[in-house]
């Protein structure tokens, strides 16, 4: 058997967990299937690479040295093929926008506006709730752009070397049932829902740790907070199982509102990420002025927030008050 890259992930997923089962799992892998594979490898290299035993998966001296190679090695190849993809798309980089979203509530009104103003440009779009998961294939030259939102005052992971600006920043609504009891105000007090149970669309931020440090602010501790997509928040708030936490621009269906939360006790930053060496970015300023449209689009059919933001300069859009590009 030749040895491969693969071969060496499972050798460093091994050592990273400790054990061939924790290891199996983090590969996506059966039990059996990765101890098969592992034997394989240890007989092309000409002997056991772990000690093994209850306490889990120790490198052996040949171990040790497969693992010091491994690890110069898997990132020099990562770095290869992300300056590959790289370059592989910098022949025309701007006949081909490849864009990746998290619950993001511009995404559609980007694509039509540049779809329109550039209708010989290919338009492409990948959903993930990972933020890094989108940072990492904007690195690796795998989309060109990342459309995520930040909870607060947090950054994305410098990790990936991205630029990352603001389109826009909103506060945080609640979305109630039209029966509740607080569906007739403006705004509602964030105490006076203590008793609720909540529900928010998944994400791998401090959004979680945020919105507990705001009721604590506010003098409670909150019940239950469910994880649903989108359908399933509005399930769960129409059951009048729930109350919803959503963005600002969010437009629900019929027999669901939202209102302000008195004090705006949680913010979320709406960004736009690239890579500051890829071909695209050259026309980041460009894609960063539509977003920032299509943000306002999306402030047309909430005339009572567009009030309410006349005179709050931090919020909404916040292109033109950025300067220049922040490398996060």
């Amino acid at each position: 058997m030749n040895l491969e890259l693969r071969h060496l992930r499972v050798v460093c997923a091994i050592a990273e967990t400790g054990s061939v089962t924790k290891a199996a799992s983090m590969l996506g892998l059966a039990q059996p299937a990765l101890t098969a594979q592992l034997q394989r490898i240890e007989r092309a290299l000409g002997g056991p690479l772990f000690d093994r035993d209850r306490r889990g998966a120790r490198p052996t001296a040949l171990g040790e040295l497969v693992l010091d190679r491994a690890r110069m090695l898997l990132p020099a190849m990562k770095g290869l093929q992300d300056e590959a993809a790289r370059l592989a798309g910098s022949a025309d980089p701007l006949t081909r926008y490849r864009f990746g979203g998290v619950n993001s509530p511009i995404l559609g009104r980007l694509v039509h506006r540049l779809a329109a103003e550039r209708p010989d440009v290919q338009i492409s779009t990948y959903a993930s709730w990972s933020v890094d998961e989108l940072a990492q294939l904007v690195a690796g030259g795998r989309l060109d752009f990342a459309l995520t939102g930040v909870c607060g005052d947090a950054a994305p992971s410098a990790e990936f070397g991205l630029s990352w600006r603001e389109v826009a920043v909103d506060p945080i609504f609640v979305l109630l049932p039209q029966t509740h009891r607080m569906a007739g105000r403006d705004e509602v007090r964030l105490v006076d829902l203590r008793h609720e149970q909540w529900v928010a669309a998944p994400g791998e931020g401090c959004f979680g740790d945020c919105f507990a440090a705001a009721c604590a602010r506010a003098g409670f501790t909150p019940r239950k907070l469910y994880e649903a997509d989108v359908r399933g928040c509005l399930d769960l708030v129409d059951a009048g199982e729930a109350v919803g936490l959503c963005q600002a621009t969010f437009r629900p269906v019929a027999g669901l509102v939202t209102r302000r939360l008195a004090g705006t006790p949680l913010r979320w930053r709406l960004l736009l990420g690239w890579h500051p060496d890829a071909p695209t970015a050259r026309v980041a300023e460009t894609v960063l002025e539509t977003a920032v449209a299509a943000y306002t689009d999306a402030l047309a059919p909430h005339p009572d927030y567009l009030a309410w933001l006349l005179g709050r300069p931090d919020f909404g859009a916040q292109v033109a008050a950025a300067g220049g590009v922040r490398t996060a």
